[in-house]
């Protein structure tokens, strides 16, 4: 099978409160789904974890934020790559080492859909990679727009979900992709 795992940024930072309203509340559930099926059956698995440069960032290496979530620390043999920016695939060796593995077809789930979760899907998109984005297993915070008219965490992940449809992912549920995932194990 040609398919990855990309389990993006399930880190501590986004459990402090500080972000506002989240929308799906069990992403990480669905997630942690996704990663069983792929870990019973030994397929690849690549962690993303944000690090950023900045020390007064949550997600500056050596703060609790930066940690992964419990249930998401990387296992031995599972690839993890760290990133500075949005995309998982600048700065890091993310490209090359899909390339190298003959990954061409990538399962996307991780936090958050609006920033690094969506950059990297579009990337994955215009580097020629097949993308499955799974809707309930990522999640989105409120957000202020240009007139500072905050708008919805729900609104704001349906947007980038209706952004991502079909011209750089095709959008599956988790029950969705595991049962894809298993037919496609069975062929």
């Amino acid at each position: 099978m040609d398919t990855v795992l990309v389990m993006i940024d399930f880190q501590q930072a986004f459990d402090n409160g500080t972000w506002g309203e989240r929308n799906n509340l069990f992403a990480e559930e669905n997630a942690k789904r996704l990663l069983a099926f792929f870990r019973e059956r030994e397929l690849p698995i690549v962690h993303i974890q944000h690090v950023s440069p900045i020390p007064e960032s949550q997600f500056y290496e050596g703060k609790a934020g930066c940690a992964f979530k419990a249930g998401f620390e990387p296992l031995a043999g599972e690839v993890l790559f760290q990133k500075a920016v949005n995309s998982a695939f600048i700065g890091t060796a993310l490209e090359a080492y899909l390339r190298k593995e003959k990954l061409e077809t990538l399962v996307i789930c991780g936090l958050t859909l609006p920033h690094c979760v969506s950059t990297t899907t579009r990337m994955a998109a215009n580097l020629g990679f097949s993308a499955y984005l799974i809707s309930d297993a990522t999640a989105s915070f409120a957000l202020s727009d240009v007139d500072n008219h905050l708008l919805s965490a729900e609104l704001i992940h349906r947007v980038n979900l209706a952004s991502l449809k079909d011209e750089f992912a095709t959008i599956l549920s988790t029950d969705e992709m595991l049962a894809h995932l298993a037919k496609k194990s069975q062929t």
